[in-house]
C-alpha cells in the first residue's frame, strides 16, 4: 500500500469498526457486549500507526477523516459533525443560544452592533444599533484581525454568567461600561410576519427549529386577529429542520385525519403522520412560497399541502431532499447525523433527487445512458438547462406521476414543482456579487446619518427616501467602473433601500421594500384580484 493511500483505506476500516460497535435506536445506544473482530483490528492498527510508523500522526485527526470519509459513501445527507462544530449545529437546531444577544459585524477592525436581538439580555441593557464593543472584561476587541468565532467564544458562555461591556456610541460620542448577564437568547425562525393588504397576511419561516411552531402559532394567530383571510407562506431558501415541527405547523391547515407524511425505514416500517382536530386555519386560503433552495421540511409542508388540494404552490421546483436524518452521539463531544428513512407525500411521491450510491452501484439514470450531474452541482445546472427560467423546461418521469384527491397530476423524483411557476430574477446574480459592498456602504451611511434617520417613521422612509437618488448615485459612483445595466442598477437601489430600512427598522422594515417588486408575491395578488374578478 502506497504512504499517500493510508488515510482512505484507514478511513473506511476505522469508520466500520466503529459504527459496529454501538448501535441506535430512537436515539438511544445499545452497546454491544461482544468486540468484533473488526474492531480488534482497527484498535490494533491505530496501535501501529502510533507506535511504528516513520511520522507522528495525529490519530484523532485520522478518525474524523476517517468517518467524513464513510459517511461520503452513503448519501449527501448522512455526515459528521466534529465536536467543535456540534454546539453551533445543536444550537441552531434548537433555535437559541447562550450569550449577550447581539448581531454583529467588524467595522475597520472594531465589533459594530448590527442589532440587539429582542428579548435578549443586551436591549434590556439599553445597547442599541450602531454601538462598539471594545473591552469584554481584560479583553480588547479593537484594533486586531479577529474571526467571528473568536469573538463569539468571549461573548457566548454559560448561563447567568457577567461579562462587563465598554461600549462607544458614536452618535452622542460616548464612551461608558455596561455589565450584563449572558442568557437564552432565541434565534427567530419567522423572519417577519404582517399583512399584505387588508385580508392577506404574510409570514417568513426561515427554518424548522425546535422553537418554529411555537414562533409560527404567535405569528399565526396575531394575523388572525388582524382579520386576515389568505396566508401566504414563503418557504423560500427554508433548508428544512425537524420533520415533527413541520408536521405541527401543517396540521393547522389541514382538517382532522388528513394525511400529512409517511416515512419508511430500511425494515419496511412505515410511520403515517395525520392531521389533527387543533388546526387554527384549515377554512383559509393558503399559498405557499418555494425555490430551488426549499428543503427537507418545506419541502414535506409543501408537498402535503400540494397533495390534499389545500392550497396553492407559488415558485421555482424545489431542492429534492426526501431523507431523514437522526442525530446520533458518538461519545467524545462528536455526532453523526445519519439517514435513516424516507418519507413520502400523501399521494406516495418520494421527492428525493437522484445521487451515486454507496459501493459505486449505478443508478437508475446511469443505467439507461442519461446523463449524470453530480448532487452539489445540480441546482447550478438548472440554471443552465434553463429550468429557472421556464416550467417547461423542468424534467418529469411519466412513471412518477400521482393524482390527488381532486385529480390534480402531480410528479416525483425530485424537488416539488410548484403549481404556479416564477422564474428567477437573473439581476440577483449581479446584485450578490456586490451584496458585501452595498452592506458596508449602507451601514456606514446609517451609522454617520443615524440621528436624522432615527426621526423617521417606517412609511414616511418607504415613501420618501433618497427619492431623488443621491444615496444610490454615490454609490453607483463607487462602483462605475463595472458598467452596471439600468436593470441591475434598479435593483442595486432597491437592494439598498431595503439593508438601510433593516438597520433601521428591522427584518419588516426591509421586507416592506423588497414586498413591491417581489415577484411571488405579487403573483399573489394577482391570483387574488382574479379570483375576487
Amino acid at each position: 500500500m502506497k504512504k499517500n493511500n493510508l488515510p482512505i483505506y484507514f478511513s473506511i476500516a476505522v469508520v466500520f469498526g466503529m459504527l459496529i460497535g454501538t448501535f441506535f435506536t430512537q436515539g438511544k445506544s445499545l452497546a454491544v457486549k461482544r468486540t468484533s473482530l473488526n474492531e480488534r483490528k482497527i484498535k490494533r492498527l491505530i496501535d501501529y500507526i502510533q507506535r511504528d510508523y516513520v511520522d507522528s500522526v495525529n490519530t484523532d485527526m485520522l478518525l474524523d477523516d476517517a468517518i467524513a470519509n464513510m459517511l461520503d459513501k452513503l448519501d449527501p445527507h448522512s455526515v459528521y459533525i466534529p465536536k467543535e462544530n456540534l454546539q453551533m449545529v445543536t444550537e441552531s437546531m434548537q433555535g437559541n443560544f447562550v450569550g449577550i444577544g447581539v448581531q454583529f459585524r467588524m467595522t475597520r477592525d472594531t465589533i459594530a452592533v448590527v442589532e440587539p436581538i429582542e428579548g435578549g439580555p443586551s436591549i434590556k441593557k439599553g445597547i442599541r444599533s450602531g454601538d462598539r464593543i471594545l473591552m469584554a472584561d481584560q479583553d480588547t476587541l479593537y484594533g486586531k484581525e479577529l474571526l467571528s468565532r473568536d469573538i463569539l467564544k468571549i461573548l457566548k458562555g454559560k448561563p447567568n454568567t457577567k461579562v462587563s461591556l465598554q461600549v462607544y456610541r458614536k452618535m452622542n460620542d460616548s464612551l461608558f461600561t455596561v455589565e450584563i448577564k449572558r442568557g437564552k437568547v432565541n434565534i427567530r425562525s419567522v423572519d417577519v410576519a404582517y399583512m399584505l393588504n387588508e385580508e392577506i397576511g404574510y409570514i417568513k419561516l426561515n427554518r424548522f427549529a425546535r422553537n418554529s411552531y411555537r414562533e409560527f402559532k404567535v405569528a399565526l394567530k396575531t394575523l388572525l386577529g388582524e382579520n386576515m383571510k389568505t396566508l401566504v407562506l414563503d418557504l423560500r431558501e427554508n433548508g428544512g429542520g425537524f420533520i415533527d415541527i413541520a408536521n405541527d405547523i401543517i396540521d393547522e391547515f389541514l382538517e382532522d385525519e388528513k394525511l400529512i407524511v409517511f416515512t419508511k425505514n430500511n425494515k419496511g416500517d412505515i410511520h403515517e403522520s395525520f392531521a389533527t382536530e387543533k388546526g387554527n386555519f384549515e377554512k383559509g386560503k393558503l399559498y405557499i412560497l418555494i425555490d430551488e433552495k426549499s428543503a427537507s421540511a418545506s419541502e414535506i409542508v409543501a408537498g402535503a399541502i400540494q397533495d390534499n388540494d389545500k392550497g396553492v404552490i407559488i415558485g421555482r421546483r424545489s431542492f429534492g431532499k426526501g431523507l431523514v436524518q437522526q442525530e446520533m452521539d458518538l461519545g467524545d463531544g462528536s455526532a453523526v447525523r445519519l439517514t435513516t428513512a424516507r418519507y413520502y407525500t400523501p399521494t406516495g411521491r418520494s421527492i428525493q433527487k437522484p445521487y451515486n450510491s454507496v459501493s459505486g452501484i449505478e443508478t437508475k439514470r446511469q443505467q439507461k445512458g442519461m446523463e449524470v450531474i453530480s448532487y452539489e452541482e445540480e441546482i447550478s445546472a438548472r440554471y443552465q438547462n434553463g429550468e429557472l427560467f421556464s416550467k417547461d423546461s423542468i424534467k418529469t418521469v411519466d412513471s412518477l406521476q400521482y393524482k390527488t384527491p381532486k385529480g390534480k397530476i402531480v410528479f416525483g423524483g425530485g424537488g416539488i414543482i410548484p403549481d404556479v411557476f416564477v422564474p428567477i430574477d437573473t439581476t440577483s446574480y449581479v446584485t450578490r456579487f456586490l451584496f458585501n459592498m452595498l452592506n458596508e456602504y449602507t451601514f456606514e451611511y446609517v451609522d454617520n446619518n443615524r440621528k436624522k434617520l432615527d426621526s423617521l417613521s417606517l412609511d414616511e422612509f418607504l415613501s420618501n427616501f433618497d427619492k431623488d437618488k443621491k444615496i444610490a448615485n454615490t454609490f453607483f459612483q463607487e462602483v462605475k467602473g463595472l458598467n452596471l445595466s439600468s436593470r441591475n442598477k434598479k435593483r442595486l437601489t432597491r437592494n439598498m433601500k431595503a439593508l438601510i430600512a433593516r438597520d433601521l427598522f428591522s427584518n419588516l422594515g426591509m421586507y416592506k421594500v423588497y414586498q413591491s417588486e417581489d415577484k411571488m408575491i405579487q403573483k399573489v395578488l394577482e391570483l387574488e384580484n382574479q379570483s375576487v374578478k
